[in-house]
């Protein structure tokens, strides 16, 4: 199990690793996080069925472990839609009374489901890589925790420790973490692992040996700072610094409102040669921009009255009357349109952008599938997807259709996928806008050569590479340790484990 003494302290990062490395070993891996918080979701198996969601880490995590996802790997994701809100998904499906549950009674509601998951992924497989929340030493929530030592108890795992070195203060933070614990806890820890180191490691002494001293607990390992790793970012936490490899030859703007969704989605743009990805919270964050993406959005109406509020809006349709592309995903899709209309208080009612004559009802009911289907005939920028299959997945409330009264007097938006997926604005008017509800386009090794021509580094390349990186860190046999005991070389690890 992969502890961290704060949240963003490498958890998933390292989790994500272990899983690849211990596939490459022949075992059977798979990951798992009792409960996880954030709008990065894919679709995945759920009771045998396509339809369930999972964060996006623990996707990422059975990739990299070469294992199906299904929702047992994350049995609660919790899906913030306020400061003060979020919508509780049990075993892959939108759960309404958990969701209205009070914060500390979603606990023993939810924990027989969460050691159902555990046990069953557990007998299933020779080793499971389990990953915290936050820190375990939140003393605060500790009497009502299912995701940290809770868990850990019950898998009897092997703990690892992470701290951000680069942000200062490591050593405090593990020693504390360490001490908060009750001493049952304490000895499931294992091994205390520094990341984002930077510099000359012989300056870390004698601090890790004094730590030693003082909770009986080696620092197995110290990870390099490492940015350009590929993986994309974990738990909804994003990078907004911009970046591009190389001369810049394209800039693309993707407004970042405060309830984005499935931003992981665009990782593989940051990868792209000459390409320079922008988080956009302001007009002038698009000056010079040749795309302007609306990304997924938790809440469509609340994202978009912050983009009006910052003044977006007028940027977004400035852009557009120049010619510049413009791509809305999901939300940005709806935001793209004339009008939100909510009956039911799912979401809210908003005038659109008005930049596609489209209309959004939302739903009750909520769509979450695996896509695979086929682009129709596109103009302008979109081109190059003319006739392209590609797949993704889909997790929205709202229905999409062409605006009635616009419709009737000749104003139509071009459908480029089946079954009311796509939409772009006519040709006659440039078709710089496009409008889709399929997530994970750039995650498509298809859409990537037709739109940039370029090949990136693939998933699975990354996952490698990051098994690679802890292989050079961790002492050999350090790793096998942790399972229990260290096999002989000569014998086969599977044989041992089973």
């Amino acid at each position: 199990m992969v502890l961290g003494t704060t949240s963003g302290a490498g958890k998933s990062w390292l989790a994500t690793a272990l899983c690849r490395w211990y596939a490459r070993q022949g075992l059977r891996v798979a990951p798992f996080k009792a409960q996880n918080m954030s709008n990065n979701a894919r679709v995945v198996i759920s009771a045998g069925e396509e339809g369930g969601e999972i964060g996006s880490a623990q996707y990422f995590q059975a990739l990299a472990a070469r294992a199906e996802p299904d929702v047992r790997m994350n049995p609660l994701l919790l899906k913030p839609e306020r400061d003060t809100h979020s919508q509780a998904v049990l075993m892959g499906q939108v759960n309404d009374e958990l969701t209205r549950m009070p914060w500390r009674e979603r606990s023993e509601h939810a924990w027989p489901h969460i050691v159902q998951a555990l046990d069953a992924l557990r007998a299933q497989n020779d080793v499971l890589v389990i990953e915290g929340a936050g820190s375990p030493a939140e003393i605060n929530l500790h009497a009502s925790d299912i995701v940290n030592m809770r868990v850990a108890r019950h898998a009897e795992a092997a703990c690892l420790l992470v701290t951000d070195i680069d942000r200062g203060g490591a050593f405090a933070h593990l020693y504390g973490t360490w001490a908060l614990l009750p001493e049952d806890e304490r000895a499931l820890i294992r091994g205390f692992v520094l990341n984002r180191f930077r510099g000359d490691a012989a300056l870390l002494a004698p601090a890790p040996e004094m730590l030693r001293e003082k909770t009986g607990i080696p620092v197995l390992a110290t990870l390099p700072m490492w940015r350009e790793h590929g993986l994309p970012e974990e738990d909804g936490v994003f990078d907004d610094r911009a970046r591009s490899h190389g001369v810049v030859t394209r800039t693309v703007a993707i407004v970042a409102y405060p309830r984005i969704s499935n931003l992981d989605e665009f990782q593989p743009l940051a990868n792209v040669p000459g390409l320079r990805r922008v988080w956009a919270r302001s007009p002038a964050d698009c000056a010079d921009a040749d795309w302007i993406v609306l990304p997924g959005s938790k809440h469509t109406s609340a994202d978009l009255a912050w983009l009006r509020a910052q003044g977006l809006d007028a940027a977004i349709a400035a852009h557009a009357a120049h010619g510049g592309a413009v791509l809305g995903i999901c939300g940005g899709l709806q935001m793209l349109g004339e009008a939100l209309i909510d009956t039911h208080g799912v979401d809210g009612n908003a005038p659109g952008l008005g930049l596609l004559p489209l209309v959004t009802a939302f739903e009750p009911a909520k769509t979450v599938q695996r896509t695979h289907t086929r682009f129709g005939s596109l103009a302008g920028p979109w081109a190059a997807l003319s006739g392209l299959e590609v797949q993704g997945y889909e997790i929205h409330h709202g229905q999409t259709v062409q605006h009635p009264a616009m419709r009737d007097a000749g104003d139509v938006a071009q459908p480029v996928l089946p079954d009311a997926l796509g939409w772009q604005c006519a040709p006659s008017r440039g078709g710089h806008v496009l409008g889709v509800y399929l997530h994970g386009l750039f995650e498509d090794a298809g859409v990537m050569r037709a739109l940039f021509g370029a090949q990136v580094p693939t998933l699975d390349g990354v996952f490698d590479a990051l098994a690679d990186f802890i292989d050079d860190r961790f002492a050999p046999g350090e790793l096998m340790r942790l399972l229990g005991s260290a096999p002989p070389r000569h014998c086969d690890t599977t044989e041992i484990l089973s």
